[in-house]
């Protein structure tokens, strides 16, 4: 499997090897659905906050005496089946909707996620700025010819090149580290370095036992 390759102002260069172990796994639509919502949930706010019968102000005073009305009982205007009164069981600000997943899971999630968009990889020689232009990034972006909602990774980028690009709408700026599923599958077209593939392979494409047996082989031999 192979994605096409282009130099750093989008001239097309050739193709490059895309891993197999990251970018040849086969898809799990639940565990995808999970963590794509599980980052969206994640970054939710609790800013959602009703009033409930203490927060509403009146209905100090007893509408009606206890007895003797022939009326249901009632201690105040404000409980929550009255007009006006407040609500039960509403959001309080306090929800945490935040939800963790095991970290082999957001690995795998990771490479079924690139795997399902290998047609929209496309490899860049580097993303470099020589001066704070926008107009440069965005003729390097029509000469590859990507549309739409395009995701740029790196390990590292430019100040000049993040200054020059996070302005254009539709791009999404990330270092390989924070690729998330929902920025992966949410883009029409994902540019990558070489130095971020090599960075992916070292992050995802070893087992954790391969990069223990790694670790351990590289202390034997200090």
């Amino acid at each position: 499997m192979k994605a096409i390759s282009y130099s750093k102002v989008g001239a097309e260069k050739g193709s490059v090897e895309l891993p197999k172990s990251i970018f040849g796994v086969e898809s799990n639509a639940d565990q995808l659905k999970l963590a794509y919502n599980r980052f969206y949930d994640n970054i939710r706010t609790n800013n959602a906050k009703v009033l409930n019968r203490g927060d509403v102000s009146g209905g100090g005073k007893k509408p009606w005496k206890q007895k003797g009305t022939g009326r249901a009982r009632f201690g105040s205007s404000r409980n929550p089946i009255w007009r006006h009164g407040g609500v039960a069981f509403g959001p309080t600000g306090n929800e945490n909707y935040s939800k963790d997943m095991p970290k082999s899971m957001i690995r795998s999630s990771l490479k079924q996620a690139l795997s399902l968009k290998i047609d929209q990889i496309k490899v860049v020689e580097a993303f470099v700025a020589s001066e704070y232009k926008t107009k440069s990034i965005i003729a390097m972006i029509d000469k590859i010819g990507a549309e739409g909602s395009i995701l740029i990774t790196a390990p590292k980028l430019g100040e000049k090149f993040i200054a020059s690009a996070r302005n254009i709408p539709g791009i999404k700026l990330l270092s390989v580290k924070q690729l998330n599923v929902a920025a992966i599958l949410d883009a029409d077209a994902i540019l990558i370095d070489p130095e971020g593939l090599k960075e992916l392979e070292v992050w995802l494409g070893s087992t954790k036992s391969a990069s223990r047996k790694a670790s351990l082989k590289a202390g034997a031999k200090k």
